[in-house]
């Protein structure tokens, strides 16, 4: 027994060991080919936006069935109060909400979108939205402008999951004691040309 323990043979048997350990914790180990999809909590930004906002929020509910929300961003700048909400759809696409409050609207809506083109129209849920596409990224979007805020459903997923994303949308109260939503004009929209 004393060979297995010494030198060269001992390094060799010890070594033999632990490459027999790792395979079998290999071998009973499952393995997926599905990727890993980071969920994130969105709930304190929704209440965060809650706050902040001076415009009513809105959010997925529920949220379709199969999505899995993969990030949230709301940002408070100079006053200008705007939410992205991003999800990993059913189909394994990419879908967006994005809210703000930002003026001119329209600029806002043509960045956000990737596109000042509108496609056509659609009503979702008894409201009209605007379509627009952009080829060359393969981004669709829809675009609602409101007195008071501008909402932008957009990705690469299909028009069929982004109106079910549009139709999921419902517009949170504000918190007991906010200040009431103020509703300013909507600017008539400019067109800019977007490369």
């Amino acid at each position: 027994m004393q060979r297995f323990t010494q030198g060269f043979y001992g390094y060799a048997f010890a070594m033999a060991v632990c490459l027999a350990g790792v395979l079998a914790f290999l071998f009973v180990t499952p393995y997926s080919t599905t990727p890993h999809i980071p969920r994130v909590d969105y709930t304190i930004d929704v209440a965060n936006m809650r706050r902040a906002a001076p415009y009513q929020v809105w959010t997925p509910e529920p949220v379709p069935a199969g999505w899995i929300p993969n990030s949230s961003r709301m940002t408070d700048a100079k006053g200008v109060v705007t939410w992205r909400l991003g999800f990993a759809t059913a189909e394994q696409k990419h879908a967006m909400l994005i809210q703000s409050d930002e003026r001119p609207a329209a600029e806002f809506a043509n960045r956000m979108a990737n596109s000042d083109r509108a496609t056509g129209t659609v009503q979702i849920a008894g409201e009209t939205w605007e379509q627009r596409y952009r080829e060359d990224k393969n981004q669709r979007s829809l675009v609602r402008l409101l007195p008071d805020a501008t909402l932008v459903v957009t990705g690469t997923a299909g028009w069929d999951e982004l109106t079910a994303l549009a139709t999921s949308l419902k517009q949170q109260p504000k918190p007991a004691g906010s200040p009431a939503p103020t509703a300013t004009p909507v600017p008539a929209a400019t067109p800019t040309a977007t490369g």
